[in-house]
């Protein structure tokens, strides 16, 4: 394994361990009596996110398209020196079949209703779409210009919410492991990896989210907006 690979591998662990971190504490908020973990699962409770709704919904038909109709992969992914919207097509279908499928969809399903209820519906949005299309308008420019897939995007997400926590977060020692999360973004971006690009525009947005927006009740009890 050389050291590029190695460094990959070590920037997701410094993604993942303190996002679900931040995750499972946001997800309690308000839910005294629930674990953590747990919470997660019910980040999908009613009021029922809908931003959330219709991405999970729209990868799932999508990711069933894509199988179908395999050629619908070729003519929706990045390509060298394509058509700009191949930027934001390229965050519909996921270019390395049904285990980037499934690992992607399993990642949205746990994050985009957190972030819904921390955000609301309409920041929710424009953190996944901007994260999304910057990083594979990088990836066309030189970095990668072939393939597809929304974890960029995802990670945006993740991104957001730990630069807001690392800002409004109630835990001190959480809040400092959130700031790995931007960390990990610089390095992949110094490797030319996109997810890189994704996590830094989401801290961007997430920064300017938690400098700006009013303060939302504990995920329990608030609605998306």
């Amino acid at each position: 394994m050389d050291m590029h690979t190695v460094s990959v591998y070590g920037c997701a662990a410094a993604v993942v361990v303190p996002g679900i971190q931040v995750l499972a504490a946001l997800a309690a908020e308000g839910q005294e009596r629930t674990p953590p973990p747990l919470a997660l699962l019910r980040a999908w409770r009613r009021p029922v996110p809908r931003v959330a709704s219709v991405l999970v919904a729209a990868m799932v038909l999508l990711g069933v398209v894509q199988t179908v109709v395999p050629a619908t992969v070729e003519a929706l992914e990045r390509e060298p020196h394509g058509p700009w919207w191949r930027a934001v097509t390229a965050l519909a279908v996921q270019s390395s079949g049904w285990f980037q499928l499934l690992l992607n969809l399993a990642a949205l399903v746990v994050v985009a209703p957190v972030a819904e209820r921390q955000f609301g519906a309409w920041r929710t949005g424009l953190v996944f779409a901007a994260s999304g299309v910057a990083a594979q308008s990088v990836s066309m420019a030189g970095w990668s210009p072939r393939g597809g897939g929304d974890s960029v995007a995802i990670c945006g997400l993740v991104g957001a919410l730990a630069a807001w926590y690392a800002v409004r977060g109630g835990t001190t020692a959480l809040r400092w492991a959130a700031l790995a999360v931007p960390a990990a973004g610089l390095v992949l971006c110094l490797l030319t990896n996109n997810h890189g690009v994704g996590l830094l525009v989401g801290c961007a947005l997430g920064l300017g989210i938690a400098l700006t927006a009013p303060a939302r009740p504990p995920l329990a009890t608030a609605r998306p907006v």
